[in-house]
């Protein structure tokens, strides 16, 4: 979603001849009736619009529950543009102007690991973990706290199945982006910090205590399942 009209016809074209199948529209609205009527793999939405901008529609779709991966357009380059952005529930981000062929690479990134999520095989985990109140069910893409869901964003389940694989095991932020986004990820910047932060808010009752992903100064972190010490 983008209310440049030439960017938005330039975008379908160069993703089109790339393979993607894709539907632009220039503002909330229309968003809406396209998720409406036809499920996606991914959204593009710039943080910068008139109206009702990137980072409300992507917090409105979070609120709702919708899990799809969300990619933000950031026209500034500012960090703090992007932190908000993820934040609100944005997977990854992209500041303009941008190569076509690096968003292009982002979004098959995306798309690979949206299709990898539903596989225990390649995790060699269990099909439900149980740590805690929490139950966390890999093929449904399900996180339940005493029986009850929480929605989790495609990164936040991907992050949680992350730790979920290394209980008890301190993880550098390196490792734990190669684990996400393959060896070919750019440096590690203050984004899965974000991404972390915001898993916490949804798990940990205290989050300046938390007691199930814990904060390993100078390494990265670590996954106590029993709330335990590690």
């Amino acid at each position: 979603m983008d209310d440049d009209v030439e960017l938005r016809h330039m975008l379908r074209r160069y993703l089109g001849e790339h393979g993607f199948q894709v539907q632009t529209v220039a503002d909330s609205r229309h968003l809406q009736r396209l998720l409406q009527r036809e499920p996606f793999d991914a959204l593009i939405l710039d943080l910068m619009m008139p109206g009702e901008d990137g980072l409300a529609i992507c917090r409105s779709l979070r609120a709702e529950g919708h899990t799809i991966p969300i990619l933000m357009l950031t026209g500034r380059g500012d960090p703090v543009d992007r932190i908000v952005g993820l934040e609100m529930g944005a997977d990854d981000y992209l500041a303009k102007p941008f190569d076509p062929r690096e968003l292009t690479a982002r979004l098959k990134a995306m798309y690979r690991r949206q299709q990898m999520l539903h596989s225990t095989q390649v995790w060699n985990v269990d099909e439900v973990i149980a740590f805690g109140a929490f139950q966390l069910n890999i093929s449904r893409m399900e996180l339940l706290r005493d029986g009850l869901p929480i929605p989790l964003t495609s990164m936040e389940f991907q992050l949680l199945r992350v730790f979920a694989a290394n209980p008890h095991r301190p993880m550098s932020r390196e490792h734990i982006q190669e684990r996400i986004k393959g060896r070919d990820h750019d440096t590690v910047d203050r984004s899965l910090d974000v991404q972390i932060s915001r898993l916490r808010r949804k798990m940990e009752p205290d989050r300046a205590h938390p007691c199930h992903i814990r904060t390993v100064w100078g390494v990265g972190y670590i996954f106590v399942p029993d709330g335990g010490h590690g």
